[in-house]
């Protein structure tokens, strides 16, 4: 009889402890899911609020040349010259920026070459807010960011040609890629990686949206000392007249 009770109350004690486990895993998950979603909800609020007043999404339509990655450069470049009603292909411009041998100075010869072309090279601010602002004005900017990993990396161009709000990415155009989706994180990190670096390229009558006029004028006298004074005239004729 001492027994049966002995077994009874061990008995007893292995359900309790059983119960008292579950009840803490239970609470434990509940704690996981919690932390979660507010770990969601701070990704959500993270988001700057210039962008939270852009359109939820966007995605430019446009001529894309797909090519070797190494081969960025000049494929961009002829995309958004295409865009703008430039005939042009990747292979036409390797000459002109001295391609293969002037890879260390192809970011400045691709804004020469541009200007050539009479088109205004407009700077950007190298921040997400001041890209995709551009973006949702309908302009496709372009950008150069790191692509590979921490222990290999190289810089690469790209069109930044849409975005999606809600889902926090970012669309490219590059290499292979018609649509290379990055988190705004991810985008943000490589493109600060190579430089920060990103322009618009833009014709004389296309004033770029939120335009810093001082730095406009700059780029419309800058095309004029590339021997592109008319469109340098209209550039500076189109600021005033907005």
């Amino acid at each position: 009889m001492i027994n049966g009770q002995a077994g009874g109350t061990i008995a007893w004690r292995l359900n309790k402890r059983v119960m008292m486990v579950r009840v803490f895993s239970r609470i434990r998950m509940a704690a996981l899911v919690a932390g979660c979603v507010a770990a969601l909800s701070g990704c959500a609020g993270s988001v700057a609020p210039e962008v939270k007043r852009l359109p939820e999404r966007v995605e430019l339509s446009g001529t894309f040349y797909r090519g070797q990655a190494n081969q960025s450069g000049p494929q961009v470049l002829a995309s958004i010259l295409s865009q703008q009603g430039v005939v042009i292909t990747p292979g036409l411009l390797e000459k002109p920026l001295h391609l293969p041998g002037a890879e260390a100075q192809l970011q400045q010869n691709m804004q020469n070459l541009a200007r050539e072309y009479g088109m205004v090279v407009y700077p950007l601010d190298n921040n997400l807010p001041a890209l995709l602002t551009q973006v949702a004005a309908g302009y496709p900017v372009m950008v150069r960011f790191t692509e590979g990993s921490a222990f290999w990396a190289e810089p690469r161009y790209a069109i930044l040609a849409g975005y999606d709000r809600q889902k926090q990415t970012v669309l490219l155009r590059s290499g292979m890629d018609r649509r290379l989706l990055k988190s705004f994180s991810s985008f943000e990190s490589s493109f600060k990686d190579a430089g920060g670096w990103a322009v618009l390229i833009q014709k004389p009558n296309q004033i770029p949206a939120k335009v810093d006029e001082q730095r406009w004028l700059k780029a419309a006298s800058d095309l004029g000392q590339a021997g592109q004074e008319q469109a340098a005239t209209r550039a500076t004729k189109a600021l005033k007249a907005q």
